[in-house]
Order: C-alpha cells, then sequence, then structure tokens
C-alpha cells in the first residue's frame, strides 16, 4: 500500500514521512525534493525563474509517476493537491491511503514565520500576525482538496503521537 502525505507547508509531511519509512520499511520520497533534485533549483528559485504554472506542471508530471510505483510513503507539496486534477488521481489510485495532516492555523503561522526564507508564498511578509492570516485565508482555499484525504489526522501533537495516530487507522 503506498502512503500519501498532504497538508499545508511545514505540516509535518517530509518529517513524518521519513519516520514512517523507517517503521514501515516502505522507500520514502519527498516530491518538493525530488523536484529540486531534477531540476537543480530550489522551488523558491524555480518559481522565481520559471514560474509557478511550469513548477505545477513538472510538479503533476512527477506526482502521476510516483503513483505508479507500489509499497511507498510519498509527502506533497502543500499545493500538490489543490492543482489540475491531482487530488482527484490521488483518490483513484486503488491501493494507496491519502493523509492529511492536520494542523491549527496559528501554529502553521508559527512554523513558517521561523522559516519563510525558502517558502516562496510567504517570504514577504513582515510579522507573524500577517503570516498566520495569510495561512488563515491559505488553507480556507485548500481545505477543500485536503478535506478529500482518506485520513484526517491531528498533527498537533509530537511526530510520534503523530505516527501512533496513522498506524492505528491503517490497521
Amino acid at each position: 500500500m503506498n502512503i500519501i502525505l498532504l497538508g499545508y507547508m511545514t505540516s509535518g509531511k517530509s518529517l513524518i514521512g521519513e519516520k514512517l519509512s523507517r517503521i514501515l520499511r516502505k522507500p520514502f520520497q519527498d516530491l518538493d525534493d525530488y523536484i529540486e533534485n531534477k531540476e537543480g533549483l530550489s522551488i523558491s528559485d524555480i518559481f522565481k525563474t520559471k514560474g509557478e504554472i511550469y513548477f505545477r506542471k513538472i510538479e503533476a508530471k512527477h506526482l502521476e509517476t510516483f503513483l505508479q510505483q507500489e509499497d511507498m510513503i510519498l509527502s506533497l507539496g502543500g499545493g500538490t493537491p489543490c492543482y489540475g486534477s491531482n487530488m482527484k488521481l490521488i483518490k483513484q489510485q486503488p491501493n494507496s491511503k491519502s493523509i492529511y495532516l492536520n494542523v491549527s492555523v496559528a501554529e502553521l503561522g508559527k512554523r513558517l514565520f521561523l522559516n519563510k526564507t525558502n517558502r516562496p508564498l510567504v517570504a514577504h511578509l513582515k510579522t507573524q500576525e500577517e503570516t498566520t492570516e495569510f495561512v488563515g485565508k491559505h488553507i480556507f482555499e485548500r481545505l477543500n482538496f485536503y478535506n478529500q484525504a482518506d485520513l484526517n489526522i491531528n498533527a498537533n501533537k509530537s511526530p510520534d503521537d503523530i505516527i501512533e495516530d496513522i498506524l492505528l487507522k491503517l490497521i
């Protein structure tokens, strides 16, 4: 079974994916990391030099390739499920479970403000309050996609507690 982790920026998709990979002995891939390696550019630089439309096209292409593999853990970018027919494609996979790591807006705002340098969507925001307000509006736009996941996990916990919740719901 494939496990597909989705959620907003800094929700812990990569961290949880890596830990689940070790526990379940499945290969792990972070879609954004894969794209950065393939393009030889950071996501921020891809956005700056080639634009978001280019990024979303290659993101969808690589997502489709990964979804054809079996028995792996895939961490998506925060926007991946929200563009094109990506979420529909994810939902059509017969042997996959999609998991939304649901983190509160306040916590996401705090995390992103502290780590905004490599995040092109929030790099321009000046205060934690602005960042939290931006996240709240953005989450509202994306929630319809995130809520289509097979599992909705409260990720306002420690990574170990999140993993325990995931494993209990997968069994």
